[in-house]
Formats: C-alpha cells, sequence, structure tokens
C-alpha cells in the first residue's frame, strides 16, 4: 500500500481519493481518421471503482515524496498496457479543492499505437477523437475542466535563449551551465505565473518548454541536453522562432530571453535575461542575470 492511498473529505462533504492529491496523464496523438485536432487516450473506469463507469484518463493517488508530474506517470504505467512512445510534456493544469487537489499533466506522442487497460481499476483504455470526447459520459470533475484541457492540447510554449545577452561570455564553460540550467527548467517546468501578461494564456498552470539556446557565428556549440536543444545562431537572421500553426495543428507561443527593448522580434515576445532568474535559472554562469536580478 502507498502512502498516499486513502480518502479526504472536501469542504462540501464530498470524498476524493489521495491523501496528498492526485494526478493523471491526458495524452494526444495523431489523427487519422479522427481528424485534424487529434486523439486523446481515454480511460472507462470500472464499475468497481470510484465513480465507475465514467470517462477520465489514468490517474490516481500521488505519493508524499513524489511531483504531481512523477505521480501521473507512475500512475500512467500502472493502468496502461502498451508502448506509448515517447512524450512531449506540454503542460499542467491544478484544480484546487482548500484541502485536495487533482493535477492533470497534457503530453503528445507521435505514436498513437494499441494500448490497453493493465488492471482492474479500467474496463477499457481507449483512443477518442477529440471531437468525440464531450459524447462520453464523463467523470464530473474532468467533464468540467475538459473544454480548458482540449484547448491547452494545442499549444505549445518555445523558450529561445539567446546566450550572447545572458552571459558575460559564450565561453565552453558558461555555455555548458547555462544548458544544464535550462535542461533543469525544461524538466520542472515554467509557472504560468512566470510569463509575461496575455502570454501563452491557454488555462494552464506550468508549462514545460520546448527549449532552444541560441548561440553567437563564433562561439562553441555544446552538445544539447535532455530538453535542450543548441543552436547557431544566423548571422542577419531574426532571433526568436515566430509562433504560428504547424501542420500538426498545434499552436507555437515563443518567449524569447534576449537583451534589448522588450519588444516584439520575428514573431516572438521578448523577456530580458533577468527574467531567468525569476524562473528559476540561475547559476555561477549567469553572472549578468544575477545583477540584473539584484539590482
Amino acid at each position: 500500500m502507498s502512502d498516499g492511498d486513502g480518502w479526504v473529505t472536501l469542504p462540501d462533504g464530498s470524498r476524493r481519493w489521495g491523501r496528498f492529491g492526485s494526478a493523471g496523464l491526458l495524452l494526444r496523438a495523431p489523427g487519422q481518421r479522427s481528424g485534424p485536432s487529434g486523439r486523446v487516450l481515454m480511460q472507462h473506469r470500472a464499475v468497481g471503482s470510484h465513480q465507475g463507469g465514467t470517462w477520465g484518463v489514468p490517474g490516481g493517488a500521488r505519493n508524499s515524496d513524489e511531483s504531481p508530474l512523477q505521480a501521473a506517470l507512475r500512475e500512467f504505467a500502472e493502468e496502461v498496457s502498451g508502448d506509448p512512445g515517447a512524450f512531449e510534456l506540454i503542460g499542467l493544469h491544478r484544480q484546487e479543492h482548500a484541502v485536495w487537489r487533482y493535477d492533470t499533466v497534457l503530453a503528445r506522442t507521435a505514436s498513437g499505437g494499441r494500448l490497453e487497460a493493465a488492471n482492474w481499476e479500467s474496463d477499457e483504455v481507449r483512443w477518442v477523437g477529440v471531437g468525440e470526447v464531450a459524447g462520453l459520459r464523463l467523470l464530473p470533475a474532468f467533464g468540467r475542466t475538459w473544454p480548458l484541457l482540449r484547448e491547452a492540447l494545442g499549444r505549445r510554449l518555445a523558450l529561445d535563449v539567446d546566450a550572447a545577452t545572458v552571459l558575460p561570455d559564450e565561453s565552453p564553460a558558461a555555455l555548458e551551465r547555462l544548458r544544464d540550467d535550462l535542461s533543469e527548467l525544461a524538466a520542472s517546468g515554467v509557472a504560468a505565473e512566470a510569463l509575461p501578461d496575455g502570454f501563452a494564456e491557454a488555462g494552464l498552470h506550468l508549462w514545460f518548454p520546448r527549449i532552444s539556446l541560441l548561440v553567437g557565428a563564433a562561439a562553441p556549440v555544446p552538445a544539447p541536453a535532455p530538453g535542450v536543444e543548441v543552436v547557431r545562431a544566423r548571422p542577419g537572421a531574426a532571433v526568436g522562432a515566430p509562433g504560428q500553426d504547424a501542420a500538426d495543428g498545434v499552436r507555437t507561443d515563443t518567449l524569447l530571453v534576449t537583451g534589448g527593448d522588450g519588444t516584439e522580434r520575428g514573431g516572438a515576445a521578448t523577456v530580458p535575461p533577468a527574467w531567468l532568474a525569476e524562473a528559476g535559472v540561475l547559476s555561477n554562469a549567469v553572472e549578468g542575470v544575477r545583477g540584473a536580478a539584484e539590482g
């Protein structure tokens, strides 16, 4: 028995499972015959389970030593059999109930292969077209958040970091330390409240960004790290990738960390290097960021 197993009574008298809250994974795959909006993996809850007979996402109680992401991935592995392919994390939505919360982790996979129920908690797991989800008998809490989640499934946060304006110099050691800090940020996510007002508004509480470290034409190019692509900026090219509707129906909202006047560049919203301090990215490599944050 896990230490998270147990009931919590909400102020309205209803009960929720998970002494430390619960978490689940909402996974999106490409469309096929289900249309350009893609498909999501839905779980038909077994009749003997809490609110059985309804449809939701694989998930369950979070243990005291787990993050919501860790709990969602563990529960998915326990309840779903088969290979879902590599995930691209999108973000996290949180339902707060004063004494309990449910975290929905959103992710994408290019696979969309056959998956099956792995234990008694599910009568079935099935890929369902995004446009067909609302027609299912949904778990009430999931049904209330589904419109917001549906929109967020089609969004992506890209974070482009202009190393030349962030670092005091683009030495190999400084670039590698910045890359490693950004890799940690890719894994832990960016809080929505840290983003500029009006940017990436999709109702999520946390975003897992796709990060590009942009290095100068004469600078050394360190190897990539998990969650971080290292790109040599082309002389004269606009820094920052424009937000647009991609072929897979996913809109990319690009945030560029760079020096300058803070205006939009190349279709990307910009923030100064000091923003990295607010987002929790600081190391000895980023002396300019530390000075700006403390000044």
